[in-house]
């Protein structure tokens, strides 16, 4: 909306409207820092003004967290049993926010901002049908875990198709040679590494449902992952904003350049604020839980964006919590399956050091500085030759 109000403001002064002279500050609304800026101040407000009542709505609503069986997961039991009937699905106010915000502050037709909306939109909806679920029966276990991937995989597989179909073999370049959105990149090479062809439309659906499902999986303490994310979407806002202006891109980073990929800064921004926001609530103790509803929206959006910059091989260092907290399944399933032995005292890896002694608090503020760290890494690479 705001760009809108710029280009009839553009218009306007362009074929020498009086009126035009006199509001010449709409001028600034061309700016993406400007808008980017206004996005995250807005979904912020916006969460931690209209919290309270999401929360209260869905206190009476009776839509509270189940927690898992003392059967089930033993001592973690005792140390988050009195998390019980904390309302779930929080998520939907960081979603509406951020929408809004893309409405009102970005350009929703950049297909980039497009498809990682529609992306956050739909895995959202996605993982609103598997909080209800567990709601509704009071269980831990919500839509069965081969509906959800199919789900994703859907989800993936769309987003990917349309940017490959979109873009073609136009619109990206490096180092002021053109560059086809299926050639991987990496900041450490001025070259691509080599040329997926159509095979990136799968690749792109794996990184999209892996992100997903790896937010979801930090999600399991007061904080975790919103903290985290905020990092993750504010260090992916700067290089969409940096990918998107060709002398940084091109003449000084030597990333990948496409002049409508810094439009995504607008909602990473939005999706920064929005994370704060929800941060008010879901601090240690928290008040309101993220749920799927938010979790598998956020990473596959991360997740999306970071294709959209063509930095997705990047996401494994700057998004390194969520790698890691994914990483300790995998590995404590492997380990499980083929030697009959656990290699950590639970996973996710943030439920085995709760069990080695170290307080909720403690572990959440260590990795939201991992991730810190993570993300300052992975933007340091992108000056490194």
């Amino acid at each position: 909306m705001l760009y809108s109000i710029y280009t009839f403001w553009q218009e306007a002064n362009a074929a020498g409207a009086e009126w035009a002279h006199h509001f010449r500050f709409l001028n600034l609304l061309q700016y993406i820092t400007l808008r980017a800026g206004l996005a995250c101040i807005m979904t912020f407000m916006a969460s931690v003004i209209y919290g309270p009542w999401v929360i209260r709505k869905l206190i009476s609503l009776k839509v509270g967290q189940p927690i898992r069986s003392a059967e089930e997961v033993h001592k973690l039991n005792e140390l988050h049993g009195g998390k019980a009937g904390t309302p779930t699905m929080g998520g939907v106010m960081i979603i509406a926010s951020v929408v809004a915000a893309v409405l009102i502050c970005g350009r929703p037709l950049n297909p980039f901002v497009a498809v990682t909306t529609c992306v956050l939109v739909a895995l959202s909806m996605l993982g609103f049908m598997d909080d209800y679920t567990k709601v509704k029966l009071k269980s831990s276990d919500g839509v069965s875990g081969k509906t959800k991937l199919f789900w994703q995989l859907v989800v993936g597989l769309c987003a990917a198709s349309f940017l490959y179909l979109k873009t073609g073999e136009a619109g990206y370049s490096l180092v002021n040679e053109p560059l086809k959105i299926s050639e991987l990149t990496f900041p450490l090479s001025k070259t691509p590494l080599f040329d997926m062809g159509i095979l990136c439309i799968p690749f792109f659906a794996i990184i999209i449902i892996g992100c997903s499902n790896a937010v979801n999986l930090t999600d399991g303490l007061d904080g975790l992952a919103s903290g985290c994310t905020i990092t993750v979407a504010l260090a992916y806002a700067i290089i969409a904003y940096l990918a998107g202006h060709i002398f940084m891109a091109n003449e000084y980073l030597f990333i990948p350049f496409h002049a409508d990929v810094g439009e995504l800064s607008v909602f990473l921004m939005a999706l920064v604020g929005a994370s704060f926001g929800f941060l008010w609530h879901n601090c240690h103790p928290a008040k309101v839980f993220m749920g799927d509803t938010g979790s598998l929206a956020i990473g596959g959006a991360l997740a999306t964006a970071a294709i959209c910059a063509k930095q997705e091989l990047l996401l494994v260092i700057i998004g390194w919590v969520f790698v890691m907290e994914a990483l300790s399944v995998i590995l404590q399933v492997g380990s499980f399956k083929l030697r009959g032995k656990r290699i950590f005292a639970m996973s996710p890896i943030h439920h085995h050091f709760e069990l080695r002694g170290w307080h909720e608090s403690q572990v959440i503020i260590r990795f939201w500085i991992i991730s810190i760290f993570s993300a300052l890494i992975g933007l340091a690479l992108l000056k490194i030759v």
